[in-house]
């Protein structure tokens, strides 16, 4: 199974980094943030990596290459378009010739065991779709997740400050069947102007029957949320949480 990580974007809340740097390319205590990631996808076991770039994409591939120096291979695809999540997702079609992938953003970072667990409960569930949440007192900024017995019952973008019902966020992490592809392609782009991948999943669960597995990070285990630039700056002021990525393993 192939591990995508999503790289493309201009990343605009964390200016004035960006106007010089990939997004995941700004080095967080020595290091550039997706190598974290990637580090983390290793020790989950995966071997072939696509990297989606886009904006300063030379940053990434210079850097990263083919990916021998880490023991992987790494295919790049470029979203030419940056026309969202879903958008970004589907450049990637030609290249995931197995049944299912792995998926997470490219800003943010968690413990590495929980890409080792999400890996663990694929393989030995049997499960089509997995999605990963983090515990937040207001999920505006993300995506509100709704769930029951610990299959989704609901996922909603970006709603208003608030007005959630839910605690839980949509993490950024993700295994799906590449049934994704032919949902995405029905798709309408959203008041964003974006395919939202967070419609195909919608659309899956309620038009074919999809069960989402929903694997819920603990209370007060660590999200490093790299997007904007108020976060980005608190985690490179500190270096405590770099102990939590090889250390923390509670799951609920």
């Amino acid at each position: 199974m192939k591990a995508v990580i999503l790289c493309a974007g201009l990343g605009k809340r964390l200016r004035p980094y960006t106007d010089s740097f990939q997004k995941s390319m700004i080095h967080i205590h020595g290091k550039p943030l997706l190598e974290y990631i990637i580090n983390g996808l290793i020790y989950a076991g995966f071997k072939d990596l696509i990297i989606v770039v886009g904006y300063r994409k030379e940053q990434i591939i210079e850097y990263f290459k083919d990916g021998k120096s880490w023991g992987i291979k790494i295919e790049y695809l470029e979203q030419i378009k940056l026309n969202g999540t879903g958008g970004a997702v589907l450049v990637c079609e030609n290249l995931i010739h197995n049944s299912h992938f792995f998926l997470t953003w490219g800003d943010i970072l968690v413990p590495y065991n929980i890409y080792k667990d999400v890996v663990e409960k694929f393989k030995k569930e049997n499960q089509n779709f997995i999605l990963v949440t983090n515990y937040t007192e207001d999920p505006y900024k993300g995506g509100a997740v709704y769930c029951k017995n610990d299959y989704l019952l609901d996922i909603i973008e970006k709603p208003s400050i608030g007005k959630s019902k839910s605690n839980l966020n949509n993490c950024g992490i993700f295994i799906f069947s590449a049934e994704i592809f032919e949902v995405l392609k029905t798709l309408e782009p959203s008041k964003r102007g974006e395919v939202e991948l967070t419609d195909a999943i919608r659309n899956g669960i309620n038009l074919r029957n999809w069960k989402v597995r929903v694997i819920k990070m603990g209370k007060n285990q660590f999200r490093g949320d790299f997007g904007d630039i108020t976060s980005c700056e608190k985690l490179r002021e500190n270096s405590s949480w770099l102990s939590k990525l090889v250390n923390d393993k509670e799951i609920i």
